[in-house]
């Protein structure tokens, strides 16, 4: 006799145990529910970073940790202090602690932020953070990021992230690929080895991408604001949906504490680092930034959904964009990934804008809003089974290639005017040169 499956347990979150599968009504409330439980790590974000930036600006000062502007790339009239992110940090750890304290209510229900985020978050803090003061060597920071990555592998967040994309091809986790000589190779493992390089490179790319886009007062802070903004009603509709299983061993409370958590760091700190900054968020900041996006991202494929791992990634384009404008530009010049340029996407719209900071900054608030919205949308349509998954990995695939296409474009023309500049400079300097030349045979 043939055993069914008996299908998983799905766990509604509400207080009045109302089934969040299939009423719309019923998953909205219970959402606003869970969102009102964690409205605590919200508020302590917002005002534990409010209320110390400017005491870190203070020790930034007494320090000498400011940046100081170079009448090049720096252009801010006077010297800033750095160590902002210090005061991010402040918000969302003690943010975080306040979330192990909600035991009631629908939040209660589910699990708290694991230690190893916590890991990560202060080998993440630590290495921005002697960046700013010491100004560690490349090969240092990137130790310190994949610290940072390690401590997501060993609890496995991420781990799952490939294999909606390779069930198709290797099949069930389960699944027996190779047995030579008793080591046996399953689907499984092929998975989660894909799934922990996929943190390393998530980790690295969003760290550095977040730290890349950091070019303009209250750019990162902002987009970051709004970024957030999109993953939190991402991650509260897929909350509205229900448990899979235990909800004690879900990260669905973890991805909303996260996002709140960083939500209210952003808004606490962007008063102060708006058009005029008086201070900057530097490595530390912009590091802790990236890591936080990255790890939420990778939260939303705890299933194995990678289609919603890619609507996230849509929700973080900008950066992404800004950092393949980068790599491509820099490639087709011949320089090396570290070395810096005035050529970004918030460099160029602040010269379209004619140098105005704040246009172009608003500018970039609206694209990054822009791509949240498609992103949510998205992922809205996945979790509702509106859209096919193959539909969603096409937008993906659009939204990206077109991104990839633009780099080259831009890095090609750079490279293009820059080499008709110097064949120019080269033709100035042979006629220069040869009149040099036929001067002293003239007066003869």
């Amino acid at each position: 006799m043939q055993l069914i499956p008996a299908a998983p347990t799905i766990v509604p979150l509400s207080l009045e145990n109302a089934p969040l599968v299939g009423s719309f009504v019923a998953g909205a409330q219970a959402s606003l529910e869970l969102l009102n439980s964690y409205a605590l790590v919200f508020i302590m974000a917002f005002v534990v970073t409010l209320i110390a930036t400017p005491l870190v600006r203070k020790s930034a000062i007494a320090l000498d940790i400011i940046d100081h502007p170079d009448a090049g790339r720096k252009e801010h009239k006077f010297p800033i202090a750095y160590l902002g992110g210090f005061a991010v940090f402040l918000g969302i750890i003690l943010a975080l602690g306040a979330s192990y304290m909600i035991v009631d209510g629908p939040a209660g229900q589910l699990a708290p932020v694991p230690v190893s985020v916590l890991v990560g978050i202060l080998a993440i803090t630590f290495t921005g953070l002697a960046d700013d003061i010491w100004k560690w060597d490349a090969r240092l920071k990137i130790a310190g990021q994949l610290v940072a990555a390690a401590a997501l592998a060993i609890e496995d967040i991420g781990t799952r992230v490939a294999e909606g994309v390779l069930v198709p091809i290797f099949g069930d986790p389960e699944t027996l690929l190779v047995n030579v000589a008793g080591v046996a190779i399953a689907s499984g493992d092929i998975y989660y080895w894909t799934g922990t390089a996929l943190i390393a490179m998530f980790v690295l790319g969003g760290c550095n991408a977040a730290n890349l886009i950091d070019g303009l007062d209250g750019l990162l802070t902002g987009t970051s604001a709004i970024m957030a903004t999109g993953l939190l009603v991402l991650c509260m509709m897929m909350a509205a949906q229900g448990i899979t299983g235990d909800p004690f061993e879900s990260l669905a409370g973890v991805r909303i504490v996260l996002c709140l958590a960083l939500l209210g760091g952003m808004l606490g700190f962007l008063p102060w680092n708006f058009n005029p900054a008086i201070i900057f968020l530097g490595d530390c900041g912009s590091l802790l930034i990236g890591y936080l996006f990255v790890v939420i991202i990778l939260m939303l494929g705890e299933d194995g959904d990678t289609h919603l791992v890619l609507a996230g990634l849509i929700i973080f384009a900008l950066p992404i964009m800004d950092t393949a404008l980068a790599i491509v530009r820099r490639k087709l010049a011949g320089l090396p990934m570290s070395a810096p340029d005035a050529n970004h996407i918030h460099h160029l719209l602040k010269r379209a804008f004619d140098g105005r900071v704040k246009s172009a900054v608003l500018a970039l608030y609206a694209i990054a809003l822009i791509f949240a919205i498609l992103g949510v949308m998205l992922g809205l349509l996945a979790i509702d089974q509106v859209v096919r998954l193959r539909v969603v990995y096409a937008v993906v695939i659009v939204v990206f290639g077109g991104f990839g296409a633009m780099a080259l474009k831009i890095a090609l023309r750079s490279r293009w005017a820059s080499e008709l500049a110097a064949a120019e400079q080269r033709d100035e300097s042979v006629q220069h040169t040869h009149d040099n030349a036929v001067a002293p045979e003239q007066a003869s």
